[in-house]
């Protein structure tokens, strides 16, 4: 551009382009700086190169190696707990079929006593007699009680009641479900294993063993 171009654009109001800046020249020893890597990217000196060795991943000792004792205690004290549980279980197992054949022959014992009791409803004698770890009783005539005293009668529970029976449905039911049997005299036993057998023998009503 000559001089002449450049004063006319001057006066036309046109300034001239800023020249651009020149920036310092980096000392040596920033130069060296800046070409070390830095941030994520820096590579870590691997050992053996002059880097410290990398510490164990945990950040704790190494545990050490359980002895041979250590093992065989630990598998004794698992079979042990095992057994128990299996031991627990059979328990319960056989518990609950118990109680199912228990219901069952209950159930099964209703069914038979269907119309086979005897009590009568006006008899006044209390026969008293050990049941359950208690004294119960049960009220006869005197020619019910000179046959429940002669085994030719015996007393059945069912349900909280004592209903009075034959000899053959005593059996019967003693084979259906034997705790049932409230009482079972045996006529050749000696008297003074039952005294209660005697109708003077009276027992009061609230006495409980």
């Amino acid at each position: 551009m000559t001089d002449s171009l450049r004063d006319q654009l001057l006066g036309l109001g046109f300034k001239p382009a800023p020249k651009p800046e020149r920036k310092p020249d980096r000392r040596p020893d920033q130069r060296r700086d800046a070409q070390k890597p830095t941030g994520k990217g820096a590579a870590h000196p691997k050992p053996g190169h002059g880097g410290k060795p990398r510490p164990p991943q945990g950040g704790g000792k190494p545990r050490p190696k359980r002895s041979q004792e250590d093992i065989d205690l630990a598998k004794a004290y698992a079979i042990r707990a095992q057994r128990e549980k299996d031991e627990r279980i059979e328990a319960e197992r056989v518990k609950q079929e118990e109680a199912r054949l228990r219901r069952e022959a209950r159930a099964k014992l209703d069914a038979f006593l269907q119309d086979k009791g005897l009590n009568d409803a006006e008899a006044d004698i209390a026969r008293h007699f050990p049941y359950g770890g208690k004294i119960k009783r049960i009220y006869v005539n005197a020619a019910q009680l000179k046959a429940l005293n002669a085994g030719e009668l015996g007393v059945v529970q069912q349900n909280g009641r004592y209903l009075l029976v034959t000899a053959a449905v005593l059996a019967e039911a003693e084979a259906i479900f034997a705790p049932a049997v409230a009482l079972k005299v045996d006529p050749d036993a000696p008297a003074d294993q039952d005294p209660y057998a005697d109708p003077q023998y009276q027992v009061p009503d609230d006495l409980v063993w």
